[in-house]
């Protein structure tokens, strides 16, 4: 069972070796807290808060990583503690992403499972995954592991016993209370339901990572033809992914 969501009233503060600094915000997946890390990682990118190198947004924590030669850690509990969480902009460029799967088969080996552990059909899993929202989370575990909140109840499900080997890049699979979109081939026991040509993931783009924490996908099914001719597509630099500014609600194309 997850751990219930709560909003702590002040931000906790712990060293995380030498030189980094965990912030926690409250506990559980929940998307008021995560919205609420993600607009003070966005405040402190705006104010350049010295000595901060690099930020790294979770589910309701919030990870600096700084230079220890340009700020102590007390200096920099001190100016974070210094943003007032309660008067934070609440508009942050956000998208959301069309997101092409092809389900079953070579594609999703554990759809069939997932169908008889939750006494639907297939078809029936297929259409609960794909009409379902999804919000992003976190990034993390490999690049371009993309954590998803928002999996339909009927989906819930354990994680294999037997994790495997190798999945591919752009596998799509859910585990628990959570949906995934894997960047890169990795082992794993998440239940693969389908596989996208998109690439979350690709160290030669700018920006390598395609999509953020705090936006939002929803997924289409498309057949193995269109699946290939995606891919193709892709490979050639002539498609990566749709996506509408939430912020803006105007329609752009990456």
């Amino acid at each position: 069972m997850s751990q219930p969501s709560l909003l702590y009233k002040t931000p906790c503060y712990s060293p995380v070796g030498d030189c980094a600094m965990l912030i926690e915000l409250g506990q559980g997946i929940d998307p008021t807290i995560n919205e609420r890390v993600l607009q003070l990682e966005n405040q402190i990118r705006k104010l350049r808060v010295s000595g901060v190198v690099e930020t790294t947004p979770a589910y309701a924590s919030l990870l600096l990583h700084y230079d220890p030669d340009q700020v102590s850690f007390s200096d920099l509990q001190a100016t974070v503690s210094s943003i007032h969480l309660d008067s934070l902009p609440a508009e942050r460029q956000r998208f959301g992403w069309q997101i092409p799967v092809c389900y079953g088969g070579e594609f999703g080996a554990d759809l069939d499972y997932v169908a008889e552990y939750h006494h639907l059909t297939t078809a029936e899993v297929i259409r609960l995954h794909s009409k379902a929202r999804y919000r992003v989370y976190m990034m993390g575990f490999a690049p371009g592991f993309t954590y998803l909140g928002g999996l339909p109840e009927q989906l819930h499900t354990p994680r294999r016993d037997n994790p495997r080997l190798h999945t591919p890049a752009g596998s799509v699979s859910i585990g628990g209370m959570q949906a995934l979109i894997a960047g890169v081939a990795m082992p794993s026991g998440w239940q693969l339901l389908g596989q996208t040509p998109l690439a979350t993931y690709d160290p030669q783009r700018d920006p390598p990572f395609l999509i953020a924490p705090g936006d939002e996908v929803h997924f289409h099914p498309v057949n193995a033809t269109e699946f290939k001719r995606l891919e193709k597509a892709a490979a050639k630099g002539k498609w990566a992914a749709e996506k509408v500014s939430l912020s803006e609600g105007a329609d752009s194309h990456e």
